[in-house]
């Protein structure tokens, strides 16, 4: 009998502790509920970007009947038709003409995307998907001449196929040249040490407003993994691209006619005789529109329409986002230690 109630009070034990212990853990789940971790300023931002942020980011597929998936990368959407921003390179058809392009979104939702215009001068392209406006959440684009470096940027893409990831950077510098994917480079460049990584590519860079500074484009890597050297094409040559390639399915860019152009250097300041704080770029040669205008060689451009142009990047920057074909610009340059202003009809480049 002692034996069997000493079995009942143990039982009896056993149950108690089952139930106080599921007892607490739901008191300490339901406080956890209520009260989730103490967050910081940065971290509460960071966190309601990435929840605000990520129904407007897709994932990008090229996907061929035979192959599968042969390529592949992010976007966003830009409006509620149904528009989306990318790379040209992510959606190269070049290799794989019979493929389709598979847009998904973050809430699993998914389907084919027609290309509505690429350009290869500014890596960039727009797809479009049809949606039902309330499906489509449009990004808001910063402007990109306001950035400064040290300013916090994130980016949510797809690296190496994983979808909807968020990192986070600074912006290292600015102002820096890229190759496009035809003859021509592209300038103002963003910098940032956010890590980017292949399935980045057409991603947003976004400042902690949940704003799109720019658009993930390249990286320098020996081994296609970040190294902290990451490149966006800026926000400002984004929208530009965009607005145009929506409107007509190409772009069509201004032509000043200036080649071999080079940043100022110690070298070329000395042999032209200029002071050592000159900013400006210095022109090898004259064609076109800036040969009938009256440049020459070694001019050094300081100037367009009363903007500096302190670098190559900014000369590139400036006529990609500011000018259209037929425009007048007036360009300021020195010559033989004297600024000139030269009226320049701008070509189609």
């Amino acid at each position: 009998m002692w034996i069997m109630n000493r079995a009942k009070r143990f039982v009896w034990l056993i149950a108690v502790l089952v139930l106080g212990y599921a007892a607490g853990w739901s008191a300490n789940e339901g406080a956890v509920a209520q009260n989730p971790p103490r967050l910081n300023e940065i971290e509460k931002a960071i966190s309601t970007l990435y929840v605000d942020a990520s129904p407007s980011v897709v994932s990008i597929s090229v996907v061929d009947p035979f192959f599968g998936e042969v390529s592949g990368g992010s976007g966003f959407v830009v409006d509620t038709a149904g528009h989306i921003l990318t790379n040209a390179h992510v959606i190269d058809l070049e290799d794989a003409p019979d493929a389709d392009i598979e847009v998904s979104f973050f809430d699993g939702t998914r389907v084919r995307g027609e290309i509505i215009g690429t350009d290869v001068d500014s890596d960039l392209a727009v797809v479009r998907v049809e949606l039902s406006p309330e499906k489509l959440k449009p990004v808001t684009f910063a402007d990109s001449d306001n950035l400064f470096i040290g300013q916090t940027a994130l980016a949510i893409g797809s690296p190496f196929g994983q979808k909807w990831t968020l990192t986070s950077g600074i912006i290292s510098a600015l102002d820096r040249t890229i190759s496009g994917l035809g003859a021509f480079q592209i300038g103002a460049v963003i910098q940032t040490d956010a890590p980017i990584n292949p399935g980045n590519s057409g991603g947003p860079l976004l400042n902690l407003a949940g704003e799109v500074i720019g658009v993930n484009a390249q990286i320098i890597s020996e081994d296609r993994a970040n190294s902290g050297v990451g490149f966006a094409i800026p926000a400002n040559l984004a929208v530009r691209v965009l607005n145009d390639l929506r409107a007509d399915g190409q772009v069509q860019y201004a032509y000043l006619g200036v080649r071999n152009v080079d940043n100022l250097s110690l070298r070329s300041l000395e042999r032209l005789g200029l002071p050592n704080n000159v900013q400006g770029v210095v022109v090898g040669s004259v064609t076109g529109p800036a040969q009938t205008a009256g440049l020459r060689t070694n001019d050094v451009i300081t100037a367009i329409d009363s903007q500096p142009i302190s670098s190559l990047g900014t000369l590139l920057a400036y006529l990609a986002i500011n000018t259209r074909p037929g425009q007048t610009i007036v360009v300021t340059v020195l010559r033989n230690g004297q600024a000139i202003d030269l009226t320049v009809q701008l070509g189609n480049r």
